[in-house]
């Protein structure tokens, strides 16, 4: 079982103010929704709980284990933020077996598996450069559900992406989450969003300001 803890977290940027006093904690077995405007600050708060930004004040405890104290970044963590970026002279299964070696925990069947689940062919021989975006986002989230870690955070997974294989997209996130694992998204879509969460968090200039659990609403 998984947990974030995120308490009193502040974080500023040549003195304008991007997350301030943000508290929260996170349960596995759940999907936690941000929702919020572009620049209300939803990103730079899954940045700070993937530990790749430190914050001015405050923490993120990860199991027990503080960020940027007892650990430099989360273990066992998928992460897609922003756009996915893979080097354009390999294929996806290349790119995605170049990152799995860094980690050398995942197998080249993990890296099989998850492709097929996005919905990508792990023997098609074309590389990056030649993708379309909807590719490339099915290989970012490939890359961040491979070896089916134990929390995923996913910026806006649905982009890009045509009916067809978003539907596929959300089933595979929801089979996740029912394994026990920490799923958070964010999501400009507000049907999208309220679908797949658990429970939603909107974010306005970088404070929360309302919590949502879907599962009272649908009571």
């Amino acid at each position: 079982m998984s947990e974030i803890r995120i308490e009193g977290l502040n974080k500023s940027i040549k003195g304008a103010v991007i997350l301030k006093d943000i508290n929260m904690t996170l349960t596995s077995g759940k999907i936690y929704g941000f929702k919020g405007k572009n620049g209300s600050g939803k990103t730079m708060l899954m940045r700070a709980i993937s530990g790749l930004i430190l914050p001015d004040s405050g923490f993120v405890i990860i199991n027990g284990r503080e960020l940027h104290k007892d650990i430099t970044f989360p273990q066992s963590m998928g992460i897609l933020i922003e756009n996915p970026s893979f080097l354009p002279q390999y294929t996806g299964l290349k790119n995605l077996k170049l990152l799995a070696d860094l980690t050398d925990n995942i197998s080249i069947k993990d890296i099989r598996i998850a492709l097929e689940r996005v919905g990508l062919d792990p023997d098609d021989k074309r590389t990056y450069r030649k993708y379309s975006l909807g590719m490339k986002q099915k290989l970012g989230i490939a890359n961040a559900i491979m070896g089916e870690p134990d929390i995923i955070i996913l910026d806006e997974p649905i982009n890009a992406l045509d009916e067809e294989s978003a539907h596929n997209i959300k089933k595979v996130l929801l089979e996740i989450r029912d394994r026990d694992k920490l799923i958070i998204i964010a999501c400009h879509d507000k049907e999208e969003l309220e679908f797949l969460s658990d429970i939603i968090y909107e974010i306005k200039d970088g404070s929360i300001i309302d919590r949502k659990d879907i599962a009272d609403e649908d009571a």
